[in-house]
C-alpha cells in the first residue's frame, strides 16, 4: 500500500515559492512608503508573521515601533488591536470579560481586544506580572478562557510588544516564562542620516503615507498560505545540529569560549531557542526566494533569537559586556556546516 503524503510533508514548489516573492516584494515596497529606512525592524517583522511567531520590539521613544505594527497590520489586510500597558491594566481589560445584561438576566461574554490579527502592546513592561501572566495562554496557546470557557484567538494571530529600555520607573520587568514565549526580540536604533532626511522630507511634502490610509496588499487568507509555504521549506539535518549545537553552546559557555567570558552567562537559551531558529530561518529562506535553508540563516538569526533567552549576571552590565557580544562569541566557535 502507497503511504499517502500529507500537505505538511509536500515541498515547496518552485511556483510557489516565486508566488510568495512577488508578494512579499509588493509588501516590503508597501511597507516602506509608510517606514523609511529600519530594514532590520521590517526583515524581522515579516520573519515572525511567515513563521506564525510573536516579537519582542525595544527602542528608545519615536522610532516608528507603533507605525510599523499599524503598517504590518493594514497591508497584510488584518484585525489590528492596540493595547496600551499601563499598572492599572487588568487581565480581563486584555483577554475579556463576562458582562450582565440586565434585559435577559443573563451574562454575556464580551471579547477583549487581544482577538485580533495583530495585537500591538505597547510598554508591556508597564503592565503588572498578573496582566503579563495573563498573555501567556493566549501566546502559547492561541486561546483564552473566559467565564470557565475557552475562545480561540484568530488566525494568524501575531503579538508585537514593546518597550523602552530607559524609563524603568514604574515598570515591572517580563519575566523569563515570558521571554522565552516571543520568537524574536528586536532592538531598534536611530536611523541613518539619510533615511532621517529621507524620512522629515516625506512629513514635510505629505508623500510619507498614514498607515491607516494604505490599501491592503495581502489577505488573511494569503498569510496563512505564506505561512504554509514557509512550514514546508526544507531544513537539513546538518543545519539542525547546527542550530542545536548553538543553543547547547549557550548553556555550556565556558566549554566554547573561556571561563574569563563565560562568567557572565547566568542562564542558557531553553529548547525554544533552537525551535525558533528553525522557524525563523524557514522564513528567511522564503524571503530570499530559497526552498531550503541554509547555515548563514542560522547565523544571521543569532541575535533576535537569542539575546532575550540567554541571561546575563548583573556584572556583566557593570563591566560594559553586552549579550550580543556574547552570543556572536559562542557562534563563532561553532563550526558551521
Amino acid at each position: 500500500m502507497t503511504a499517502t503524503t500529507t500537505r505538511h510533508d509536500t515541498p515547496t514548489s518552485a511556483a510557489e515559492l516565486a508566488g510568495a516573492r512577488e508578494v512579499l516584494g509588493r509588501l516590503e515596497s508597501a511597507f516602506g512608503e509608510s517606514v523609511v529606512g529600519q530594514p532590520g525592524l521590517r526583515r524581522s517583522l515579516l520573519v515572525a508573521l511567515l513563521a506564525g511567531g510573536h516579537i519582542l520590539l525595544e527602542s528608545l521613544p519615536g522610532l516608528a515601533k507603533t507605525t510599523a505594527a499599524n503598517t504590518l497590520a493594514t497591508l497584510a489586510g488584518s484585525t489590528f488591536a492596540r493595547i496600551q500597558c499601563t499598572p492599572d491594566l487588568l487581565p480581563t481589560d486584555i483577554t475579556g470579560t463576562q458582562v450582565y445584561d440586565a434585559r435577559t438576566g443573563e451574562f454575556r461574554t464580551q471579547l477583549g481586544p487581544v482577538h485580533a490579527n495583530v495585537v500591538l502592546l505597547d510598554e508591556i513592561n508597564r503592565s503588572s506580572a498578573k496582566t503579563q501572566a495573563a498573555m501567556l495562554e493566549a501566546m502559547q496557546e492561541r486561546r483564552v478562557t473566559i467565564g470557565g470557557h475557552t475562545h480561540a484567538l484568530p488566525s494568524p494571530f501575531l503579538v508585537i510588544a514593546t518597550q523602552n529600555p530607559i524609563e524603568q520607573e514604574g515598570t515591572y520587568p517580563l519575566p523569563e516564562a515570558q521571554l522565552d514565549r516571543f520568537l524574536l526580540k528586536e532592538l531598534i536604533d536611530y536611523p541613518s542620516a539619510p533615511d532621517e532626511l529621507a524620512m522629515l522630507r516625506g512629513f514635510t511634502d505629505r508623500t510619507l503615507r498614514d498607515p491607516a490610509a494604505a490599501a491592503p496588499v495581502l489577505d488573511v487568507t494569503t498569510v496563512r498560505r505564506l505561512q504554509d509555504v514557509a512550514a514546508r521549506i526544507h531544513v537539513s539535518d546538518a543545519v539542525l545540529r547546527y542550530a542545536l549545537t548553538i543553543v547547547a553552546a549557550t548553556r555550556d559557555a565556558a566549554t566554547y569560549i573561556g571561563a574569563d567570558r563565560a562568567r557572565y552567562v547566568e542562564c542558557g537559551a531553553s529548547p525554544r531557542a533552537g525551535i525558533a531558529f528553525v522557524t525563523a530561518a524557514r522564513a528567511l529562506a522564503v524571503l530570499e526566494g530559497r526552498d531550503h535553508v541554509l547555515p548563514e540563516d542560522v547565523r544571521e538569526l543569532r541575535h533576535v533569537v537569542l539575546r532575550h533567552r540567554v541571561l546575563l549576571h548583573f556584572d556583566a552590565d557593570v563591566d560594559g559586556v553586552r549579550a550580543e557580544d556574547l552570543i556572536d562569541a559562542i557562534v563563532d566557535s561553532v563550526t558551521a556546516p
